[in-house]
């Protein structure tokens, strides 16, 4: 029986969690983005502390490294890797395009041979992968832009389940296909704790010093005015 702590700051609500071998114990939901630094740490506490837990009894600290929102990645990946150099725990760093993946796998009612899952980078640019059932990598995360979508597409066989950003290109891209389309870009906590809870059985862990978000992207910039 271990406690595995979930912290998700990829995208505008940030989520933190409580899962107990495997099974969802409790989450906390922040909606505002630019508060996520502020107020991940004070969530964590509370969340704890209304379970009866302390920082001791975790297990582990999982954390949804991406892509997502650059800001929002670099805060929750840093407050994990703090917990875990202050506490001796293990780190946990898992892709967002899987993550979004695992509600269709586990739903053995559905008949989907690959699960595909695609999330906006930015206007007409999207981040796009592939896993089958055993969510071994068919197509490994990657930046695609719009043009290429119908291209993509073209490679993938078989019965498609679609999770994340579903717009006008992408079901066009995938008109010809067989696709059920789950239109959502939140996460499944309870299946990201079950998943968890395998990962660290299995000790799939990553090295604090070295784990970096999953951008797969470099970050856009303005360049500065220039004033005299």
């Amino acid at each position: 029986m271990a406690y595995i702590l979930h912290i998700d700051t990829s995208a505008e609500t940030g989520i933190v969690a409580l899962a107990k071998s495997g099974v969802l114990l409790a989450s906390i939901e922040q909606q505002d983005a630019r508060n996520h630094a502020a107020t991940i740490n004070n969530d964590i506490m509370r969340m704890l502390a209304e379970n009866k837990i302390g920082f001791r009894d975790v297990a582990a600290f999982c954390v949804n490294g991406g892509p997502g929102s650059y800001t929002g990645l670099r805060i929750g990946l840093a407050t994990a890797k703090g917990f875990c150099y202050a506490l001796g725990k293990p780190l946990m760093m898992h892709n967002r395009l899987q993550l979004l993946c695992l509600e269709s796998v586990y739903d053995k009612a559905k008949s989907a041979d690959y699960h595909l899952a695609i999330l906006q980078a930015r206007a007409n640019e999207y981040f796009v992968a592939v896993y089958d059932n055993a969510l071994a990598v068919v197509h490994a995360p990657q930046h695609l832009f719009e043009d290429r979508m119908e291209e993509f597409a073209c490679n993938l066989e078989g019965n498609l389940s679609c999770t994340g950003y579903i717009n006008d290109a992408v079901t066009t891209a995938l008109a010809k296909k067989k696709v059920t389309f789950n239109p959502t870009t939140r996460v499944n906590m309870a299946s990201w704790a079950r998943y968890a809870w395998a990962e660290y059985n299995c000790n799939r862990i990553v090295s604090l010093a070295h784990a970096e978000p999953f951008y797969l992207k470099q970050v856009y910039t303005h360049k500065a005015k220039i004033t005299n």
